[in-house]
């Protein structure tokens, strides 16, 4: 699949457990209702992957950690929260760009309109 079908996968993903679950649960909630429906669908993932960060020739061990990550391709970052920072956004893009995936998508699951809590980030180009 490309990232294109994924992220179509992960949004469709987000507006039924929005609509089942609503707003205003944890983070690791929406997670794991995210984990379970791409089992459902046999999509591969992984979870709360580390993010190699590089210095130079030094690895740094700080402990950046993805919440899922699509088919080595996509990477979804879910938040709970009133408001999206701009540090939230920026943190996706840092995640992309550290781990050479091109797409991600930030999905604020505590809106009452999942279509205003997700929000598409491309790092590079996309073939």
């Amino acid at each position: 699949m490309t990232e294109n079908e994924l992220a179509a996968i992960a949004v469709d993903v987000c507006f039924k457990i929005h609509t089942t679950l609503g707003p205003g649960l944890l983070e690791s909630v929406y997670e794991a209702a995210f984990a379970y429906e791409l089992d459902k669908r046999k999509i591969p993932f992984t979870r709360q992957q580390g993010v190699v960060t590089k210095y130079e020739d030094f690895v740094l061990d700080v402990g950046f950690r993805t919440d899922i990550i699509m088919d080595n391709k996509l990477i979804v970052e879910i938040k709970s929260v009133e408001h999206l920072d701009k540090s939230h956004h920026k943190t996706l893009l840092t995640y992309l760009k550290l781990s050479g995936i091109k797409l991600g998508i930030l999905v604020n699951f505590n809106v009452n309109l999942i279509k205003e809590g997700i929000h598409r980030k491309i790092y590079g180009q996309l073939l």
